[in-house]
């Protein structure tokens, strides 16, 4: 009797242990739920208080600045600059562009631009041709030598290979030139921006816009750049366009964001009126267009015969007008007033330099062998 005795005080020992350890499992397993829980509705509220934060300022553009870009006093104390100290430049790198450069002249002498002129071009890639059009409104020719991308262009957009050569506006300064502003030749110039040369700073550019995620960005454009040419500089450039640490794909425009990165003057959207920025945001665009100084003819090119704006084939002349006609259903129309503004001032221009064109078209259309 003792010993069952004995066994039965024993058995309820081991009945409560056993009880213990299935608790046990219980508290471990709710803690687990209540923590996977908490953990799931605090992703929650921060997905909410993330997805209700502000817009940036540029996205929730209103209409609520009235004043006009550039003090009007400041203006009317600009008078004529040097020529021989100021210049503006662009640069052609392939004969699809020639017809555009002229319209870019005759836009500068539209709002009596007096900074010098100056066309970069790379000889062993243009034609004779293709020169005399690009000049005929204006520009003083300039052969430059090609600056080659770092690593064999490796990661470099084929349509950006060439664009390292830009970087040769720093050595204007073996000219004497002061002060330059930079224009790509997919640009149009739609007003006076002379007071740009009154700038005490090295670098200015414009901030570049994107239709991806990316949206307005604090890296800038370098379809329009003032610059203050510098031998030292260019210099220094050089050695390091093939050491630092950058993306590659956009070439001098990604090297020029990380060199100048932290010192470049960012200019108002005026100065480079991007398409971009009707497509991200149409009502900002609609006080940039009113007083833009520079439009940037980014994702529509009316002078390329492509939709993908490669360039590979020359627009002639008398094929332009519907050259450009074909571009206004590009993205859905939107860009066309701007079209028709680019074709109003290359009827202009047709008109204008009839002669000298018709001397152009007497030279030769093949590249320099």
């Amino acid at each position: 009797m003792s010993f069952f005795s004995r066994y039965k005080d024993y058995a309820p020992l081991r009945s409560d242990a056993s009880t213990t350890k299935s608790n046990s499992r219980k508290y471990t397993l709710l803690l687990t739920v209540a923590l996977i829980a908490a953990s799931g509705i605090l992703n929650v509220v921060l997905y909410s208080k993330l997805s209700k934060r502000w817009p940036v300022p540029l996205d929730n553009y209103q209409h609520l600045n009235v004043q006009p870009i550039v003090n009007e006093e400041f203006l009317s104390t600009i008078g004529p600059l040097d020529p021989s100290e100021n210049a503006i430049v662009t640069s052609l790198y392939t004969d699809s562009y020639a017809t555009a450069i002229a319209t870019l002249g005759h836009s500068l002498n539209r709002v009596n631009s007096s900074a010098g002129r100056i066309l970069f071009y790379l000889p062993e890639k243009v034609s004779p041709r293709a020169l005399c059009i690009a000049t005929s409104s204006g520009f003083v020719p300039h052969a430059i030598e090609r600056i080659p991308p770092p690593h064999g262009g490796r990661g470099v957009y084929a349509h950006f290979l060439d664009q390292y050569s830009k970087l040769q506006l720093w050595t204007l300064a073996d000219r004497g030139i002061k002060g330059v502003v930079y224009l790509d030749a997919d640009t149009l110039v739609m007003s006076n921006f002379d007071e740009l040369f009154a700038l005490p700073y090295g670098f200015a550019a414009v901030p570049d816009v994107y239709v991806d995620e990316q949206g307005f960005a604090l890296a800038f454009n370098a379809g329009v750049l003032f610059v203050r040419p510098s031998r030292a500089v260019f210099d220094d450039m050089l050695a390091k366009i093939a050491t630092a640490s950058y993306n590659a794909h956009e070439a001098e425009q990604s090297f020029l964001n990380h060199y100048f990165g932290a010192e470049a003057l960012r200019l108002p959207y005026v100065y480079n009126a991007n398409l971009a920025i009707k497509m991200r945001k149409p009502e900002l665009w609609e006080d940039v267009r009113r007083e833009a100084r520079i439009m940037h003819y980014t994702l529509v090119k009316p002078f390329l015969a492509e939709m993908d704006n490669s360039g590979k084939t020359v627009v002639e002349m008398r094929g332009m007008e519907a050259n450009v006609q074909n571009k206004m259903s590009q993205y859905g129309g939107k860009f066309e007033d701007e079209l028709k503004d680019w074709v109003e001032i290359w009827r202009e221009t047709r008109r204008t330099y009839a002669d000298a064109f018709t001397q152009c078209s007497s030279k030769s259309a093949s590249l320099p062998s």
